[in-house]
């Protein structure tokens, strides 16, 4: 008989979601990804890669090609010159990134501080490696008590992971978090991982943190970035890891076991894209705030409560005002009986705290929005529960 090494591990909630979103024909705000396409450059781009013969084994690392349009767009964004050769390696979407970080990072016996709420990738990869995640809650907020992540640190800690900006909250980074952060990771050594895959959805006219500009915390840290969040083509599945050369080689020693490479006519035309359509990474807090805004605006009638997210593409709503059920059996009813899938917050945390909230997804067409928007509403002003 097989031995789990997962135990605890069921299917995501947001499998769970999306399945039940399309068993009752609900509209999916729950996954997050958009409901639009890719743009048609990008499409036109793999198709030219395809009919080009770009079809074989790409380098281990990825194609050189990409990763130097990476080390452009960090060395413009964030003032860091990163090394093309030894320093940044394309991965099979930001979760195998993630893995392969915490396998690298991460030995028998250490413990892993995760920030709750947390995506859900975090802790199995941790319990893979022989690790304990050490979970601690941000406030109500959704900002980070350093004193808390510091009173957390034993003997045993070795790694710290860190979301920004943040899912399922949308906060990010400041400054003096970034301080904060560097004293706690130098006085304690610790290695930092750095999920920062919606690093171009930042709103309001807030610049994205990255680990990068902070040279202190850049010579600790793997920093994970997505390609599918920024080009609308999370199928795809490319991302890349960034991280000093020492780090870097022990994350590929374990990537080539994993994935060894990845698709290569997506690679080439994403370095062709990014060559010819430098601007689409400027433009994308302006177009996803749009979104934002309009759900919001849509929203305003209704009696869920929602601060505007500072980025990601997702919104909290407090429902506290509608109903008493749990957000788990509250996403369920929106979804099989109003139309709606969102996901319940409370599966982002090991300990969740007292709270009704729900998180909406609104990487979609305005039509979509509007239609969500609408029964939401009408719902939220007689919900009959």
């Amino acid at each position: 008989m097989l031995q789990s090494k997962l135990p605890l591990i069921g299917t995501t909630i947001f499998t769970t979601m999306s399945a039940m979103a399309a068993e009752y024909g609900a509209i999916n705000l729950s996954q997050g990804y958009p409901d639009f396409s890719p743009p048609t450059a990008l499409l036109e781009a793999l198709s030219r890669a395809m009919n080009e013969g770009k079809n074989q084994y790409p380098p281990m690392i990825g194609i050189a090609e990409l990763r130097l349009q990476i080390k452009n767009k960090v060395r413009e964004m964030y003032s860091a010159d990163i090394d093309l050769d030894q320093e940044i390696t394309i991965t099979s979407g930001a979760t195998e990134a993630l893995f392969v970080a915490i396998q690298a990072a991460v030995h028998q016996g250490d413990e892993v501080i995760v920030i709750d709420p947390a995506y859900d990738a975090y802790d199995p990869a941790i319990q893979l490696a022989g690790g304990t995640p050490i979970h601690i809650s941000m406030d109500t907020a959704f900002e980070i008590d350093w004193q808390k992540i510091k009173d957390s640190i034993t003997t045993r800690t070795s790694t710290l992971i860190l979301n920004s900006p943040h899912n399922p909250s949308g906060s990010v980074l400041k400054h003096a978090d970034l301080d904060q952060l560097s004293r706690i990771a130098e006085q304690y050594n610790l290695t930092l991982i750095s999920d920062e895959v919606y690093e171009h959805m930042v709103f309001d006219g807030i610049k994205h943190l990255s680990l990068l500009v902070h040279p202190g915390l850049r010579a600790r840290s793997f920093v994970i970035s997505s390609f599918g969040k920024t080009y609308h083509a999370t199928g795809w599945k490319v991302g890349y890891a960034i991280a000093p050369p020492a780090f870097t080689n022990e994350f590929r020693k374990i990537h080539q076991f994993v994935t060894f490479t990845t698709h290569t006519p997506s690679q080439y035309a994403i370095a062709d894209y990014m060559t010819h359509h430098a601007d689409h990474h400027r433009q994308l807090p302006d177009f996803y705030q749009s979104k934002r805004d309009l759900f919001l605006a849509l929203m305003s009638g209704s009696q869920f409560e929602m601060t505007p997210t500072p980025g990601t593409y997702f919104q909290l709503a407090d429902y506290s005002a509608i109903s008493d059920m749990d957000d788990q059996s509250f996403a369920a009813h929106l979804t099989q009986n109003v139309g709606v899938a969102a996901i319940p917050i409370s599966v982002f945390y090991e300990s969740p705290p007292d709270q009704k909230i729900v998180r909406f997804c609104f990487a979609k067409d305005d039509d979509t929005l509007r239609l969500a928007a609408e029964k939401l509403v009408t719902f939220s002003l007689a919900p009959g529960l």
